[in-house]
Order: C-alpha cells, then sequence, then structure tokens
C-alpha cells in the first residue's frame, strides 16, 4: 500500500478500472479519504455503531459506482472541474440523506473487526458462492448456530444433509471465501495478520491454522 500513496487520485482511478480483479486501489481510496467520509457520518448518526455501520455502506456505495466515474480532463476549466474528493463528498451525503439504519441490536457489523474495504470485497465473494455454502458460512460464523440446528433447518428447507456433512461443508466454504477474494486484500487483510501461507493449500494453513477469514466473514453481514 505504502507504494501507492505517491500515486494521484486520478492515477488510483485509472489503476481501478484498469485492473478489476484488483482491491489494493480501492483501499488506497479509502485510506486516503476514510477520515473525511467518517468525520461526515459520525455526526449524523445517532449511535457510534449506526455510524460504523453507515461508513461501511457508504464504501460499499462508493466501490459500485467507482467505476462509472469519469474525471474532467486535468486542464478542465474550474466550471468543469471534478475532484475525487468532491464526488466522494457528494456520495457520502447521498447515502446520509437516504440511509434507512437498523436499530443497534440487529446490526452485526464491527469497524474494528472489518475494515470497510474488506467488508466491501468479502461480501462480493459470498454473492459469488453456491447458495448452500453461503447459507450454511453465514449460520454458522453470524449466528453460531450449531451443525445440528444448521443441518435441521436445511433439511426442513428439502436440503438431506446430516450434521457432520454441514462441518465438511463449512470447511469447504471457508476455503472457497478465501479462495473468492481478490488476492491483494487476502493479502493486505488476512495473510499479514496471520502464518497462513499462501493460498496453495501447502505451509501452515494446511497443517491446522485456522485463518480468521470466518469471523471476519460474518461482521458485515445485515
Amino acid at each position: 500500500m505504502q507504494q501507492l500513496a505517491p500515486l494521484s487520485d486520478r492515477e488510483l482511478l485509472q489503476r481501478f478500472k484498469a485492473e478489476p480483479t484488483s482491491g489494493r486501489y480501492f483501499t488506497a481510496i479509502f485510506c486516503r479519504y476514510s477520515p473525511i467520509v467518517y468525520s461526515l457520518i459520525r455526526h449524523s448518526a445517532r449511535s457510534p455503531v449506526q455510524a460504523d455501520y453507515l461508513f461501511a455502506l457508504t464504501w460499499r456505495h462508493i466501490l459500485n459506482e467507482l467505476g462509472g466515474l469519469d474525471l474532467p480532463a486535468e486542464d478542465a476549466t474550474p466550471q468543469r472541474s471534478l475532484s475525487l474528493q468532491s464526488w466522494l463528498i457528494n456520495v457520502t451525503a447521498l447515502c446520509i440523506n437516504q440511509a434507512i439504519l437498523p436499530e443497534v441490536e440487529e446490526i452485526h457489523y464491527a469497524l474494528e473487526e472489518a475494515s470497510p474495504p474488506l467488508w466491501c470485497y468479502v461480501e462480493r465473494a459470498l454473492d459469488s458462492m453456491e447458495p448452500v455454502e453461503r447459507l450454511i458460512l453465514v449460520m454458522a460464523r453470524t449466528f453460531h448456530w450449531s451443525d445440528t440446528r444448521i443441518a435441521a433447518y436445511l433439511q426442513a428447507e428439502g436440503e438431506r444433509i446430516s450434521p457432520s456433512e454441514v462441518a465438511n461443508r463449512l470447511r469447504v466454504a471457508c476455503r472457497h471465501l478465501e479462495q473468492a477474494l481478490p488476492e491483494d486484500i487476502y493479502q493486505i487483510y488476512i495473510q499479514a495478520l496471520t502464518t497462513l501461507a499462501p493460498r496453495n493449500g501447502q505451509g501452515p494453513a494446511s497443517r491446522g491454522h485456522r485463518s480468521p477469514l470466518p469471523e471476519l466473514a460474518s461482521s458485515p453481514l445485515e
């Protein structure tokens, strides 16, 4: 990330568009402008928990809209000038005005557990997973259901699955979630904090070291 610090906003945006499977350019923009965005949000929410949640929602909206942003040429007249900072402020104001936030007890997101860039890309990774795997992962890691309870729920929904099969599917789901994350996001937020080897099935991860990804994946879900 330090290598991206000298890049201008325009360069970060261009690289973000050119490398859609990379997450580091969005993360660099987040690092550069998160204090401004959070300052605007902090004064509009009724509680710190809601402020953190709205902060994450705002950055998710920014990520979804950023690919369609075209900054004017550097030699544009002041009347046509639009900076990334001003665009982010406008998007933040829009999110503040339109957000309908749940009550504090209904929010499962914790800013200290998952930075918004990780939150955003984990959500995208979850969306790419097979529905039953995603459901098992959410039930186990977000709501802390037992294998037996998950199996009973799935059986009621027509899925023939035993508690032991749930445990196996959960391990597979965690691995698929890790694999679905952009490699640089995995390195920035997960691998740097653990002794895990690169995602190739070798090294410490294959010898029983437990990845923190499932807990991080559980935090952002609405």
